[in-house]
């Protein structure tokens, strides 16, 4: 019990650091190929945003519309979830692999700070209020003091900066070069056992979107009100256009601190991803910017603030509830594999609730488009994969540990592994020993257990059949992934907003001098144009 306190209180000490500092010496160490040794506080979830906590974007090709959802991706809907669980238990996960010493790159990503943190202290009131259960109650589970949803604190931000949960995909075997919807296709199309489910197509985004904002729109056009997030390297506003309805999230980073923190690369990877992918479940970027001093990306808005909050919140989430998120996050995780793309940085923190409760992934600097392996070390302590940590070189399957990493934290209110440190993080996630709390269920702790299977090679959602293994596996059972692909499904936490502009859902920063505020008004030389040439 000891250990747990001090986990959850090192969480919250954490949170209250200085996010952005963490974030950043985590992805430098990403940038720079070596780990930090700060501690990252397990089971908490730390929101950092990569630079900044950016509000998610919806996948609109217009300007998002204040206090709506995102449009639901075009699919015939099925309104009837059957979120039945399967019965059964099965014991699954791979032998885990000898204790390797600790990667020296990992370190928590300070990343985390992508905090949004939402629960700031009044406005927690209006926020919404959870609902744990599948209805629409707000169920105030036990609080557990999870301090899971302070973003410093909750996993990943380690106690002494670095929690950033940005880990590279090391050489994972992707699929061994086969697409899972191919294979879903195929199966379809031929005798064989393999289940056939519902997918976010890929349609890429019209090119022209970003590029014809930029001719339509001026930095000068916005005005920038309070922060929804802090960074190393910048911070999140809430963003008006002065002529135009509608609330932006506009993420606003220091090209100096960029550049100093090595950050280039990841800056211009997650603009190039963002801009050219189309997902319900993911947030949309509608047009970048830059001036003398920074550079800027407007994203959709994304009101209903991180699950990060809501889970400290309700303490842990119920099977049903956990169930609903974790098949949104699958889509979204297929969808993004399918374009070789890695996440690389799956936590509370980075999720994002829009008005109808439905998931948004926000985030993406530790994105990257990887055909075969990487070696970067990324991450946040409590969500890395053994590869990463072995230094293995890793892929996607790194996305699909850290899935079973939180869909553990969601319904336990906890990471499966936590230490005082992330030394001590890794070495327990290289024993591989998982303890179950008491309520967990038979199809969960099995899909738990295959999804934290030490071997790439056998771990689910990296075999032959890709996303369908998880997808048809029997915590599932009966689930409605139709109605989840087209936004149909009830969701089970319904955030509270008054109008189109409320961030009660998000933590309070303190604010610049000059609010609100605006940009574009830089003049000089500016040395660091040649590397935001895209902006």
């Amino acid at each position: 019990m000891s250990s747990m306190a001090s986990f959850f209180k090192r969480r919250d000490k954490d949170k209250d650091k200085d996010k952005k500092g963490d974030r950043e010496k985590d992805k430098d160490r990403d940038a720079s190929g070596t780990s930090p040794t700060g501690a990252v506080a397990p089971g908490g979830a730390a929101t950092a945003p990569s630079p900044i906590a950016t509000p998610s974007a919806s996948p609109l090709a217009s300007p998002p519309v204040t206090g709506t959802s995102p449009p639901t991706p075009v699919l015939p809907s099925s309104p009837t979830p059957a979120q039945a669980m399967g019965p059964g238990t099965a014991s699954a996960g791979g032998s885990a692999p000898a204790p390797a010493q600790a990667p020296a790159g990992t370190s928590h990503h300070p990343h985390h700070h992508h905090h949004h943190h939402h629960h700031h202290g009044a406005s927690s009131s209006s926020a919404s209020t959870p609902v744990e259960q599948p209805g629409r109650h707000a169920q105030h589970a036990p609080t557990h003091s999870v301090d899971m949803a302070s973003s410093a604190g909750h996993h990943h931000h380690p106690a002494q900066g670095g929690g950033m949960r940005k880990a590279d995909s090391v050489g994972v075997i992707d699929y061994s070069g086969a697409d899972p919807i191919a294979a879903a296709v195929a199966a379809a199309a031929t005798p064989s056992s393999v289940p056939t489910f519902p997918s976010v197509p890929i349609c890429h985004r019209e090119i022209t979107l970003v590029a014809e904002n930029r001719r339509r729109w001026k930095l000068s056009d916005f005005i920038l009100h309070q922060t929804l997030g802090t960074g190393t390297f910048g911070r999140v506003h809430l963003s008006r256009h002065r002529t135009q309805p509608g609330y932006y999230a506009m993420k606003v980073l220091r090209k100096e601190d960029v550049v100093r923190l090595k950050q280039v690369e990841h800056i211009n990877s997650e603009k190039d991803i963002l801009a050219q992918i189309s997902c319900p479940f993911i947030v949309t970027l509608y047009c970048t910017f830059q001036d003398v001093h920074s550079i800027y990306m407007l994203e959709e808005y994304i009101i209903g603030g991180e699950v990060f909050s809501h889970l400290r919140r309700a303490g842990r989430f119920s099977n049903d509830t956990t169930r609903f998120y974790a098949a949104e996050i699958i889509l979204a995780i297929e969808y993004l594999h399918r374009l070789d793309i890695i996440y690389r940085d799956l936590k509370p923190e980075n999720l994002l609730l829009d008005s109808e409760g439905h998931i948004k992934i926000t985030d993406f600097g530790f994105a990257k488009k990887v055909v075969d392996r990487t070696w970067t070390l990324c991450g946040t302590p409590e969500y890395l994969a053994p590869e990463i940590i072995q230094s293995k070189g890793h892929g996607k399957a790194v996305d699909w540990w850290a899935l079973g990493i939180l869909i553990f934290e969601m319904l336990a209110g906890f990471p499966p592994f936590f230490d005082d440190n992330p030394f001590g993080i890794y070495e327990k996630i290289l024993a591989g020993r998982i303890q179950f709390p008491s309520h967990f269920d038979s199809p969960a702790k099995d899909l738990v257990r295959r999804l934290l299977n030490a071997d790439r090679s056998k771990r689910l959602g990296n075999l032959k059949n890709g996303p369908v293994d998880v997808k048809a596996h029997k915590w599932f059972r009966n689930f409605d992934w139709k109605g989840a692909l087209d936004r149909t499904l009830p969701a089970p936490i319904i955030p509270m907003y008054h109008g189109p502009g409320d961030t009660s859902n998000f933590e309070r920063y303190d604010e610049p001098d000059i609010d609100p505020i605006t940009f574009g008004s830089g003049t000089g030389d500016d040395p660091f144009a040649h590397l935001f040439a895209d902006f």
